[in-house]
C-alpha cells in the first residue's frame, strides 16, 4: 500500500483483508458528494438578490470534484440527498443541498456504472439518505430504475460482504435506502447510521470531541456500517462574524485538526473501531489517502 492506485485501491489491499466484511475497513466517503453542481437559480424566489442566491450556494456547496473525480480519488462511500423538482411534470430527479444540482440522478448513475466496469474489483456504497418531493410512485420508480441499472452488481442485504465475496459474485454497489419503499427489495440496504455532532459543528474540536465520545462511550454495533461524520456545518452566527467566507474555506481551516483525527483511528473488529469516514471537500487535502491507510 505504499504506491496507492487511488483509482483501485481496495484491490490493492493486503490479502488478509480481502475476507473481512467491509464494515471492518476504513472507507473514505464524501458528505454531501453531489454539492459540486449547485443550480444557484433552482430554489430560491426569482427576485430573490443574486447575492442572496450566491451566500446559499458558497455554504452549501461542500465538494468541488464531480462524481467520477471523487471515485478516482478514492472516495467508496457517497451521501446522496435525492429530489423532485415541485410542480415538475416530467418527475426528472435530481440531488439537492438547498438547491438542486444541474445534473440529474439518472446521468450521474449511468457515469457511475460506466466507471465500474473499468475497475471491477472496487466497491461503492451509495447512499440515498433524503427524498425531498417524491412521492410513493417517484420512490417506487427510482427503485426500479436502480435495480434495472445496477443488476447483478447490487449486493444484497442479507450478504456479509466482504471483498473476496464481492470480487467471487460480481457485486460492486452497495444501496442504502432509506425509505419504507425500499423494505421489501433485497438488493437494498437499509440506512446507514451517520455519526454527526450535535454541538458546535463550526468547531474542528467539538466535532472530533463528539466521535471520539461515541467510540469510547457506546462503540460501533457489531456487524453493520456506520458513518463517522467528520464534517463541519455553519450557522447563522457563524455565516453573519464570517460575511465573505465559505464552506470551503471554513473546512480548509480546520483540515489540519480533522487529518490529524484520522490519523489517530483504527479499523477492525473493536467497539472503537472506524469504518465510514465521510468528508467535505475531499480533494483538497490528503484526507482520502490517510483513510486508508488506516488499513495498515
Amino acid at each position: 500500500m505504499d504506491k496507492l492506485d487511488l483509482p483501485d485501491w481496495m484491490s490493492q489491499l493486503p490479502t488478509e483483508l480481502h475476507s473481512v466484511p467491509l464494515w471492518d475497513l476504513a472507507i473514505p466517503g464524501s458528505h454531501d458528494s453531489m454539492t459540486y453542481c449547485l443550480d444557484v437559480s433552482s430554489v430560491l424566489e426569482p427576485k430573490a438578490p443574486c447575492k442572496v442566491k450566491s451566500l446559499v450556494k458558497r455554504w452549501a456547496t461542500t465538494q468541488e470534484l464531480n462524481i467520477i473525480q471523487q471515485l478516482d480519488a478514492g472516495v467508496r462511500y457517497f451521501d446522496l440527498r435525492i429530489a423532485c423538482k415541485p410542480n415538475d411534470v416530467t418527475h426528472t430527479l435530481y440531488f439537492a443541498h438547498g438547491l438542486y444540482t444541474t445534473v440529474t440522478v439518472e446521468e450521474t448513475f449511468n457515469k457511475v456504472y460506466q466507471w465500474l466496469a473499468g475497475h471491477p474489483k472496487e466497491v461503492i456504497i451509495l447512499a440515498c439518505s433524503t427524498f425531498s418531493g417524491l412521492d410513493a410512485k417517484d420512490n417506487q420508480n427510482f427503485i426500479a430504475q436502480l435495480i434495472q441499472l445496477f443488476g447483478k452488481k447490487l449486493c444484497p442485504k442479507m450478504v456479509r460482504p466482504s471483498l473476496e465475496h464481492c470480487w467471487e459474485n460480481g457485486y460492486q454497489v452497495i444501496v442504502s435506502y432509506a425509505h419504507s419503499e425500499a423494505s421489501n427489495h433485497q438488493e437494498l440496504w437499509p440506512k446507514i447510521d451517520y455519526w454527526w455532532s450535535t454541538q458546535d459543528r463550526t468547531s474542528a474540536s467539538k466535532v472530533t470531541q463528539y466521535l471520539d465520545g461515541r467510540l469510547n462511550k457506546s462503540g460501533r454495533d457489531d456487524d453493520i456500517f456506520f458513518v463517522a461524520g467528520l464534517n463541519l456545518t455553519e450557522n447563522v452566527k457563524y455565516v453573519v462574524t464570517h460575511p465573505c467566507s465559505s464552506m470551503k474555506q471554513m473546512t480548509a481551516a480546520a483540515s489540519g485538526q480533522l487529518n490529524n483525527w484520522v490519523k489517530r483511528q483504527h479499523c477492525g473488529q473493536g467497539k472503537d473501531c472506524i469504518n465510514i469516514i465521510a468528508a467535505d471537500f475531499v480533494g483538497i487535502n490528503q484526507f482520502v489517502k490517510l483513510v486508508i491507510e488506516i488499513n495498515k
